[in-house]
């Protein structure tokens, strides 16, 4: 179990991602979770910065789509402020909305890569698939009340995952 919650790469920020090292792997695309990650939680929109960032990744020729559990509506105005498609109510971790995002980007998920700041659902999702896990600290504190109860498990693998050397 440990290793499915084990992402592949762990960094601060989405900022702080290194577009030319996924490039050398093979990643032509990438999934953004969408709450903590990109966007503070329940946030309408997008900031500057990210909007920006997010922008410039088909510059870098990396296709995005934005996962997410959220309605259709709400991640759908999100999806709109940067131009990308999304998959709304994906059930993650189950596998179903991560290779649809997947066959979205019309990519195979030995080429994708999934950016989320959760390890239950981004990254055990995104690692039943094969994909390319990436971890980045939540943008903010404040989450859905289900998530808070799920950060305490969090804390636990974590704990577990920096005993076994995982992290």
């Amino acid at each position: 179990m440990l290793k499915l919650l084990t992402p592949c790469l762990v960094v601060n920020t989405i900022y702080d991602i290194n577009l030319a090292l996924l490039k050398q792997r093979g990643i032509r695309g990438i999934i953004f979770d969408l709450d903590n990650t990109i966007v503070a939680w329940n946030s309408p929109e997008l900031g500057p910065d990210m909007r920006a960032w997010l922008q410039q990744l088909s510059g870098h020729e990396l296709k995005v789509c934005l996962l997410s559990n959220n309605g259709n509506k709400r991640v759908k105005a999100i999806a709109d402020q940067c131009g990308a498609p999304f998959v709304a109510r994906a059930l993650k971790p189950a596998r179903t909305g991560f290779r649809q995002a997947v066959h979205t980007l019309g990519l195979t998920p030995a080429e994708v890569a999934v950016v989320g700041d959760q390890l239950f659902t981004d990254m055990l999702g995104g690692n039943r698939l094969g994909l390319f896990t990436i971890w980045v600290q939540p943008l903010a504190s404040q989450e859905f009340i289900g998530t808070k109860i799920t950060r305490q498990f969090e804390k636990l693998a974590i704990r577990l995952l920096r005993a076994s050397g995982r992290l």
